[in-house]
């Protein structure tokens, strides 16, 4: 394919991109011991972007053969022309960037693909019936296994020639539990890019275990108190929090358009004990949901720091952004399908560990909460947000006690983590599965250490 798009671009005046992409989805979802799809779809074709006279232009075809990609060419370079005279703001000359040549397989992907729909079906089937099986207090369970399959090739006339493959597969395992009319429910999800293996290393049936656990344990559980609060941050509640309330104000077209780390680089931004950062490799572990060895404008998606010891050091950036703001690109222009152009979007974003164990953070709390498992949550470009806990034990001096419901969390998330004391060496990813949505879905992950911090309470009383 990579022969093919260096042929449909040969002769090429200007700026042209081709990507060939092709996704294979594989869905099986059961509930209640039934059954209740078990799908597979496959969708692919060749995305094409021009430069032309400061403008972009572009268009998709799915039809593969020279002749189909050269006349998505043509078609985008007239858009391009249609609307050139319309823009005032004119794309500058691309910056020079580290460009993909070679191919870049990801592990797993025979592992995955060699398994059969039935492998898939009796996994699914087993983790809702262990789920089942596992409390009368049960009034509802769902198991779902997700899986995709990518394949591209990147090829521009300024150099990168670049093909790539990999998997994604995820698992959810899904409890409702009821009690005198009350419900509680509960999810647990896998999301990692790798093999088969890779799954079975996070337990599945852990998986199952622990939403019911917790399920029925929130039947019991009161609310907590209200106010300000010093908290230790599982990695998946610091994960949620750097995606969604740090990530997303530093993508540079939400920067361009006034978020709050416009005009803050080189500010202390947060405690010094934060690094933070985005990478397309899975750092201080394998496996991370957002891995990619190629960004889709085909450059090398390696890690950027973000916050380095609490100040703001950098954005995440597509290549016209970068020049735009005088900065190199990241590696962060990614598109859901072929027919998608690229955005700037996140791919792995974490804090970086640090020296303490996680019973040295927990043994510093006198009065406070250890949240864990990320249940809902909202967040905007002035960094303020909110986030449902899934589970949440009190704290008291240095000791994890009971069980609380309905915690939820709220701040500024530079302002949370400027109040950092506390960083763990222990690292996870831990927001693999689901989608980031941002005109399109796409897989990400997050995580990091465990973090101690002081964060706003919602709950019964305002102390």
């Amino acid at each position: 394919m990579r022969d093919l798009l260096k042929q449909a671009l040969a002769g090429v005046d200007g700026f042209a991109e081709l990507r060939w992409h092709a996704k294979t989805f594989r869905n099986v979802r059961v509930q209640k011991g039934r059954l209740e799809s078990s799908t597979v779809r496959r969708r692919d074709g060749v995305a094409v972007r021009v430069l032309h006279d400061g403008t972009w232009g572009f268009a998709s075809t799915s039809d593969p053969t020279l002749a189909g990609i050269r006349r998505a060419l043509d078609d985008a370079r007239a858009a391009a022309r249609a609307t050139a005279h319309l823009r005032r703001d004119r794309v500058p000359v691309l910056p020079p960037a580290e460009l993909a040549v070679g191919d870049f397989d990801q592990p797993g992907i025979d592992d995955v693909l060699a398994r059969s729909m039935d492998e898939r079906v009796a996994l699914v089937l087993g983790l809702d019936a262990r789920a089942a099986a596992a409390s009368h207090r049960l009034s509802s369970t769902s198991a779902v296994y997700r899986e995709i399959f990518e394949d591209k090739a990147i090829v521009t006339t300024d150099g990168a020639d670049c093909r790539f493959r990999l998997v994604r597969p995820e698992l959810y395992v899904f409890a409702t539990a009821e009690k005198d009319g009350q419900l509680q429910s509960v999810h647990e999800s896998i999301g990692v890019t790798g093999g088969w293996d890779c799954i079975f290393r996070h337990d599945p049936d852990a998986l199952a275990d622990r939403a019911v656990r917790t399920a029925v344990d929130l039947l019991s559980a009161r609310s907590p108190e209200g106010g300000w609060a010093q908290v230790v941050m599982a990695p998946s509640i610091v994960g949620l929090l750097v995606h969604e309330a740090i990530g997303h104000t530093v993508e540079a077209d939400f920067v361009q358009a006034g978020s709050a780390a416009r005009g803050r680089l080189g500010e202390q931004v947060a405690s010094e004990l934060v690094t933070l950062c985005d990478s397309g490799h899975s750092e201080h572990g394998t496996g991370a949901g957002g891995t990619i060895p190629v960004d889709d404008e085909g450059v090398v998606a390696g890690r950027t720091e973000i916050i380095r010891q609490g100040k703001l050091v950098g954005y995440l950036h597509n290549r016209e952004s970068a020049v735009r703001m005088g900065m190199a690109p990241t590696g962060n222009a990614r598109a859901w399908e072929y027919a998608d152009t690229p955005l700037i979007r996140m791919r792995n974003t974490y804090i970086e560990p640090g020296d303490q164990s996680v019973e040295e953070l927990i043994e510093g709390v006198q009065d406070g909460y250890l949240c864990e498992g990320p249940r809902n949550g909202q967040a905007d470009a002035t960094a303020e947000f909110m986030f449902g806990v899934t589970a949440a034990r009190r704290i008291r001096k240095g000791k994890v006690g009971e069980l609380v419901k309905g915690v939820t969390l709220t701040g500024n998330a530079f302002e949370v983590l400027s109040t950092v004391d506390g960083v763990s060496r222990e690292f996870h990813w831990d927001l693999g599965a689901g989608h980031c949505g941002k005109g399109q879905p796409m897989k990400v992950d997050a995580g990091g250490p465990f973090i101690r911090c002081r964060a706003m309470l919602a709950g019964e009383q305002v102390a």
